[in-house]
């Protein structure tokens, strides 16, 4: 016979694989003994016959072929388990569990599931992060089974990045525990993370520990296109006990969903549930938490568009916003741009942390592609209309470290930034004229040196009556600009001591990321 240690070496599966085996009916229950001499000083170990082998070696070949998993364990144990159609990827799990269990005879049917399965009622823990890894969602379970019981959990973004809080519910584990709780989250963490960035976010846990994780996310396997993808884990049950579960994950733009089934129960409906994508990820960021975050923020406004509006059919006037908010989108989704709330025609998007590049230098690529956008959608109408009229966006950006959530109306969802810096950057494309694009200095001297020289920034100046000089690398108080003769200028008195500049164009390829 083979003990489980042996069998392992033999076969290179991980023993969160092996209990899986164990656990699907592929494998049968190990005979659990005292070990022979020699055998190392465990006083307990399980043994599994000869055959196991070949039969480890059959599923991986049938694996490769393109079986999953659920017809593997249908044709090596028929009653084992109800067959899913998604493929068992075998690149962790959680922490190490008991062999001796005995292999489910059947997966019982969830109470807790119906068919109106919401995020309230998923049968075990779940959560979902953006991606740099910090929590958006969480369940009551994940708080007492993952994340360690907690009373709550911090509004500050900082504190609440999912492999910081793993590591810390896991310290004092043994050292094989750590490593197959962390070892699907990394995998999924290499679909999104750079290994740069990664060191970078975790560089406060540590020598050890970063070594540890930067080992872990080296070795764990590439997912390349899957939205879906499913590692055996074990977790401890309410008696402290280790219990298998299924933990799925999938991959959404906006973040990656991490929810745990125990293996005993029917997961039909929560693969039902996961396959409808849209639903499942508007429900999530309904339900995302209110966080804290540095944020920075576009508010883009059509200069005009009340003259403009009256001077134009009203058909017309729809067809131009909607020209200029089908443009734009593109541009502000790869910039990773997140639309906020705005009154009238106008538009806010926020940019957030991302862990590959700079949230600051996101917003300032996307406000120059904005204008650049904006002359081409004037030549079409110009062309169009017959007119010599010019279609200018005034831009306002600023950065500050705000409350980020969300409004419901109805089944609608508004994410919205609370705080002043919304509000400033706001004023400041008010006070944007012609097209202009205005920045706070806060916010572009967050932009390393060396990528700011590529930035095309500074004051424009009158010299004479008519005539301007741009005077760059410059900054100025907004009430040292304004003119004031102008009936107007009163409404900026909030920002007069804000210190600005104008961009007018960016060198990307002289810059560093």
């Amino acid at each position: 016979m083979l003990t489980s240690k042996q069998l392992m070496e033999l076969t290179g599966i991980s023993r969160a694989t092996l209990n899986n085996y164990v656990a699907l009916g592929i494998l049968p229950s190990p005979v659990v003994k005292t070990p022979d001499s020699g055998e190392g000083r465990a006083t307990r170990l399980g043994y599994f016959p000869n055959e196991a082998q070949e039969r480890v070696s059959k599923v991986q070949e049938m694996k490769k072929d393109g079986v999953s998993i659920a017809d593997i364990a249908s044709q090596f144990a028929p009653k084992s388990r109800k067959s899913h159609p998604l493929e068992d990827e075998e690149a962790g799990s959680a922490s190490s569990s008991t062999i001796g269990r005995k292999p489910s005879q059947g997966r019982e049917p969830s109470s807790r599931f119906t068919v109106e399965l919401t995020l309230d009622n998923f049968p075990g823990p779940a959560y979902m992060v953006d991606n740099n890894f910090d929590l958006m969602w969480w369940n009551d379970e994940a708080v007492k089974s993952v994340f360690g019981d907690r009373k709550e959990i911090s509004g500050d973004l900082q504190t609440r990045n999912l492999l910081g809080l793993l590591v810390e519910f896991f310290d004092g584990s043994n050292h094989q525990e750590v490593i197959e709780i962390l070892q699907p989250h990394l995998a999924a963490a290499k679909k999104r993370l750079s290994k740069s960035s990664l060191s970078k976010i975790y560089a406060p846990l540590g020598g050890e520990m970063l070594s540890l994780i930067e080992s872990l996310y080296q070795g764990a396997r590439c997912i390349e296109k899957e939205a879906i993808v499913h590692f055996p884990a074990t977790l401890k049950d309410k008696k402290g006990n280790d219990a298998p579960y299924d933990l799925y994950i999938c991959f959404y733009r906006e973040g990656v969903f991490f929810t745990y089934n125990p293996v005993e129960k029917d997961d039909n409906y929560l693969l039902r549930f996961l396959a409808q994508r849209n639903q499942v990820i508007r429900e999530l960021l309904r339900k995302r938490k209110p966080y804290l975050s540095h944020v920075a923020v576009m508010v883009a406004d059509l200069q005009n568009s009340v003259r403009l509006c009256s001077e134009l059919p009203a058909e017309e006037y729809f067809n131009l916003i909607n020209d200029i908010w089908q443009e734009s989108d593109p541009i502000y989704r790869k910039y990773y741009g997140t639309h906020g709330k705005h009154a009238g025609d106008g538009m806010v998007y926020y940019f957030f942390p991302q862990p590959d590049c700079n949230y600051v230098l996101n917003a300032v690529r996307c406000a120059i592609e904005l204008q650049e956008m904006m002359k081409k959608i004037t030549q079409k109408w110009q062309i169009k209309k017959g007119w010599f009229n010019e279609l200018q966006l005034n831009i306002g950006l600023n950065e500050g470290q705000e409350w980020f959530g969300t409004y419901h109306a109805g089944a609608h969802v508004e994410f919205t930034v609370l705080g002043e810096t919304v509000n400033y950057a706001s004023r400041i494309s008010d006070f944007a004229r012609d097209g202009s694009t205005w920045i706070t200095k806060g916010m572009l001297t967050q932009v390393s040196s060396e990528n700011r020289v590529s930035i095309n920034y500074g004051i424009p100046r009158q010299y004479d009556e008519h005539d301007h000089i741009f005077i760059k690398d410059t900054y100025a108080n907004v009430g040292s600009i304004l003119d004031t003769d102008n009936p107007m200028n009163p409404k900026f008195r909030d920002i007069e001591m804000i210190s600005v500049t104008q961009i007018r164009g960016i060198s990307d390829f002289d810059l560093k990321e």
